[in-house]
């Protein structure tokens, strides 16, 4: 008969890893929400300075523009960018990086030539840009669009290099270029042109023009990560494996990106250019309440992949519940609080604005999903699975599309607004469950049910509270985030165990005395 005693404990060196995958996603989280923070911030200014100058009809031309330039340099990346951020760090894992050299080439010169391509496509498609820009001029629109067309391919390669250096497993490069940097220029930018010739050309070049010096920052801080990580031992070609992996995603991350700002889009062409503007500053709302869930996606990437890569999947299960638990306490709030007064927190956009309500409402609804699943769709990728993030991505685009088409005609930014949250609602919860039941990637536990108690008790009950007696108006608002935050900071210092924050701060600390000797 087999002795049956108890489980024999973790390898230490697995145990480390783990304790050091901890302490590293708890850094580049906070540098990465320090990011989100400031691209929230220049793009709340950027939309307010836009929108100023050349009101909601001028603004949606802009935007539209941006939106369809954003969806194609996303898909011309071809998937390579997430696939350097899996393979590097499993190329630093395995052979200390000496492969990376050659990821680079396999991945850079398709994306170039790719993006090329699709520039001289727009160049060559004046019919396009009447049917994208009904609102403008033909002439005026047919110039935006080659505008345009001429940043496209060093905005593209620029994005595929981040997705290595984020693979070395910093996410300075790209916050410091992505999230900082360029949003910082287009608003400093922006600024003079609005008041001394605003016009939809000149806005849009202020927003194309930064994407020049990412792309050299981009590559500068890839050489440098190069050099301190030579590697030992040349591991075999991966390009095979490498295009397995990115080419679905390169179709789902077509998908995602287009859920973004298919909406302004559709309204742009089905709606009004009004519309259009107004949908955009929901948007950027949307963005700013998950920038927590961003910050943490870019730090826990390359450390879920590299502990996979070590045969660690108990710590990378434990990293996917920690972080998980983190995006939910801390994001659950604001969607609450803009559930509750959407239309005073669009108000500060300007005038006839507050008339996207609605529209808010449903988004963050949806929203609470979406952030309180975690990251499982980066667990899926980074586990390999490209195809199924590429099924799900592809249902709910179907979904967002489809619904999209018969109700925007209808709705306006309410239709827009709905359709994108039921695809946030497909494509989240799809791929939790897929992380959960298929990869085995648990997501509840008893921290993860106090953070939902702390959010419904210290968060919703005050503030919907307010609502009912205030209104959606200005005091009623302030008075709601006053006390929503009190009562939130009281719960979460009562709680900090189970829910784990003071090992989040822990890892700060830890880091930083380790820096400091």
């Amino acid at each position: 008969m087999t002795a049956v005693g108890p489980p024999a404990p973790p390898a230490p060196g697995r145990t480390a890893a783990a304790g050091r995958s901890v302490t590293t996603t708890a850094r580049g989280s906070l540098f990465g929400l320090a990011g989100s923070a400031a691209n929230a911030l220049f793009g709340f200014v950027l939309v307010a300075v836009v929108t100023h100058g050349l009101g909601a009809r001028g603004a949606g031309a802009v935007f539209t523009g941006v939106a369809a330039f954003t969806i194609l340099s996303n898909a011309l990346k071809l998937g390579a960018d997430t696939a350097l951020v899996r393979f590097v760090s499993r190329d630093l894992e395995l052979s200390g990086g000496a492969g990376v050299p050659a990821l680079l080439r396999t991945a850079v010169w398709p994306t170039l030539l790719a993006s090329g391509a699709g520039a001289a496509v727009l160049l060559c498609s004046p019919g396009l840009a009447g049917w994208l820009l009904p609102d403008l001029d033909p002439g005026q629109a047919a110039a935006l669009l080659r505008l345009f067309a001429v940043f496209l391919p060093v905005t593209t390669v620029a994005l595929v290099l981040l997705g290595a250096t984020r693979g070395y497993g910093s996410v300075v490069p790209f916050v410091g270029v992505e999230q900082i940097g360029k949003p910082a220029l287009r608003v400093l930018l922006a600024v003079p042109l609005v008041l001394l010739a605003p016009s939809v050309a000149g806005l849009s070049a202020a927003w194309l023009a930064p994407g020049v010096l990412g792309a050299v920052a981009a590559w500068v801080s890839l050489r440098r990560s190069r050099r301190t990580h030579p590697g030992t031992a040349q591991p075999p070609s991966q390009t095979r494996e490498f295009w397995s992996f990115a080419g679905p995603r390169a179709v789902s991350s077509v998908f995602d990106i287009t859920a973004v700002w298919i909406g302004v889009i559709l309204l742009s062409v089905l709606g009004t250019g009004t519309e259009a503007g107004i949908y955009t500053a929901i948007g950027r709302l949307i963005t700013a309440g998950t920038l927590l869930q961003l910050a943490i996606r870019l730090a826990v990437a390359p450390q879920i992949s590299r502990l996979l890569a070590g045969g660690d999947e108990d710590g990378a299960h434990r990293l996917h519940r920690l972080s998980t638990r983190w995006i939910a306490l801390f994001s659950w709030p604001v969607f609450v609080i803009l559930a509750a007064f959407p239309g005073t927190v669009l108000s500060l956009f300007g005038p006839g604005f507050a008339g996207g309500a609605a529209g808010l409402l449903a988004l963050a609804v949806a929203c609470l999903v979406n952030v309180g699943v975690g990251n499982a769709q980066t667990v899926i990728l980074m586990a390999g699975r490209s195809v199924w993030n590429l099924v799900v991505a592809g249902a709910a685009f179907v979904v967002q599309l489809a619904s999209g088409v018969w109700l925007v005609p209808r709705y306006g930014v309410l239709g827009a607004a709905v359709s994108w949250g039921l695809a946030i609602v497909v494509d989240n919860g799809a791929s939790a469950l897929l992380a959960r039941y298929r990869l085995g990637f648990r997501t509840v536990d008893r921290g993860y049910v106090c953070a939902a108690v702390i959010t419904v008790v210290a968060v919703a009950l005050p503030v919907f509270a307010l609502r009912t007696f205030c209104g959606d108006r200005v005091p009623g608002a302030l008075l709601g985030i006053v006390l929503a935050i009190g009562a939130f900071g009281a719960a979460v210092w009562r709680y900090r165990l189970p829910l784990g924050v003071g090992e989040f701060f822990g890892a700060l600390r830890k880091r930083g005395s380790e820096n400091s000797r």
